[in-house]
């Protein structure tokens, strides 16, 4: 094999400098024809030229953003390991003071709502720290992102859309609309669609200020569970202890029995007592698997919290706040 020539050495060296700076253009122009297409939908949707041009705005997808979505600590952590990391003593603490603090608030629209006034200190609590860390994406960019990206464009293309009407309506400035790195929004962390959907002026002054306003927050966390069918009468669940003959399939396939009916299968609560004398169905849930913590969980509101967060280790811990709140 002969040597290559100081001439080639020098052309092969720029080429494999060109070849990203190529696949950047290509890039570029995709992204471009993306956007001016997604703007024209927005502009059928009565979205203006003038929020348009506000709202994207030296906008590029963000590869960080990317890596935060293939990342969720839903999917990489144990409940164990996620439980430890959210309700925290300081967190339940200061739930605590929190919820005192507000109660007369949370008293009101718990009796408007249904929605005990716990649960929504617990939402308060997990998703921003008691409205202490909404997130510091700009939502319009983060959404943008995640709807240009093939993994879930269809549905952050919806949520990118809802977020461009509520900068159209006037409910927040371009600059304010801050939130996580999906583009969950405030204090309660609402997507766009269930802004949309569910938000309240829970304080009157005739805008829907979910970032800075506790009253909104609260009416529209309100609102929102008791639009998909919580139920006052009900908690959440408990944390039990399994037989060590209990069926797995049981928890595999999700079965729906009686507390009477679980009972006689040798499930207790935690420290081995009954189970409640109460007529309630309810579904055993074990996060980690076999041999881990166990919960027994009441359909209705249980499955009102994982519509919030499609997620047992979300929803359990939930619960957990929310009772350690008022212990």
């Amino acid at each position: 094999m002969t040597d290559k020539s100081p001439f080639l050495l020098l052309a092969m060296m720029l080429f494999s400098l060109l070849l990203p700076a190529a696949a950047m253009a290509d890039e570029d122009d995709d992204f471009a024809r993306w956007l001016d297409e997604f703007k024209q939908e927005a502009r059928e949707k009565g979205v203006s030229d003038k929020t348009l041009t506000k709202a994207f705005k030296g906008v590029r997808p963000s590869p960080r953003v990317v890596k935060l979505d293939r990342s969720q600590p839903e999917t990489v952590q144990t409940f164990q390991d996620y439980f430890e990391k959210r309700v925290t003593p300081y967190r339940i603490n200061l739930g605590r003071k929190k919820y005192r603090e507000n109660r007369q608030l949370l008293q009101k629209i718990e009796s408007r709502f249904g929605v005990q006034g716990r649960f929504i200190a617990a939402f308060w609590g997990m998703e921003t720290s008691y409205g202490r860390f909404s997130g510091g994406h700009y939502v319009i960019a983060a959404l943008t992102t995640l709807a240009y990206d093939p993994r879930r464009a269809k549905f952050f293309r919806k949520q990118l859309m809802d977020a461009l009407i509520i900068l159209e309506e006037g409910h927040i400035t371009v600059d304010k609309m801050k939130g996580s790195w999906a583009g969950a929004m405030g204090q309660t962390q609402f997507m766009p669609s269930t802004f949309r959907a569910y938000a309240m002026d829970g304080d009157g002054d005739g805008k829907i200020d979910i970032w800075g306003s506790r009253a909104d927050a609260f009416a529209s966390a309100a609102n929102y569970l008791s639009s998909i069918g919580w139920r006052y009468d009900q908690t959440w669940g408990r944390e039990v202890t399994l037989p060590a003959s209990f069926d797995q399939a049981l928890i595999k396939g999700k079965v729906k029995k009686s507390l009477a009916e679980w009972q006689a299968l040798g499930v207790r609560k935690l420290y081995g007592q009954d189970l409640p004398g109460r007529n309630l169905v309810a579904t055993v849930v074990q996060p980690d698997g076999p041999g881990t913590r166990a919960f027994i969980t009441y359909p209705a509101n249980y499955n009102a919290i994982l519509d919030w967060n499609r997620s047992h280790k979300f929803a359990i811990s939930v619960g957990i706040l929310a009772d350690e709140i008022v212990r």
